[in-house]
């Protein structure tokens, strides 16, 4: 399986600057090319909605609205399909309560910074191979 990344539309839902720079670098090494970005959940969600990413790479800790906030937001989308967007978790931490809460919500990946080319790729690559209905991002 190789996954054209051209294709894919990513939204970095992330409040540091530094590293949502950093995602978006590493999104453009690879190939993504659409590449959408917001500082908090609140507006993370909004473009959700307004663009319709393919994936959401999303940071938990952040205000207004955390990451935990924004994935039950997205889950609770009543738009065609919205619900179903894959959420990448993005964290500093890994503590057994974050783990659980995003297994139990649905979370389709979970990253723990500093986050590499690899782990970034591998993630996407996880989430291609495992949602019905992705196949067109596949060569």
């Amino acid at each position: 399986m190789v996954v054209d990344y051209a294709k894919l539309s990513i939204l970095i839902v992330e409040d540091d600057n530094f590293t949502r720079g950093l995602i978006r670098k590493v999104l453009k090494e690879i190939g993504v090319r659409s590449i959408q970005e917001s500082s908090n959940g609140k507006d993370g969600l909004m473009e959700v909605v307004r663009t319709r990413p393919d994936i959401v790479f999303c940071d938990i800790h952040m205000a207004p609205m955390n990451g935990k906030q924004f994935l039950q937001g997205v889950r609770g989308i009543k738009v065609k399909d919205v619900d179903k967007t894959p959420v990448i978790f993005l964290t500093g931490d890994a503590d057994l309560s974050t783990v659980r809460f995003a297994k139990e919500h649905n979370v389709n990946g979970y990253l723990v910074k500093p986050i590499s080319l690899a782990k970034l790729r591998d993630s996407i690559d996880a989430v291609v191979s495992s949602s019905a209905g992705m196949t067109q991002w596949l060569t």
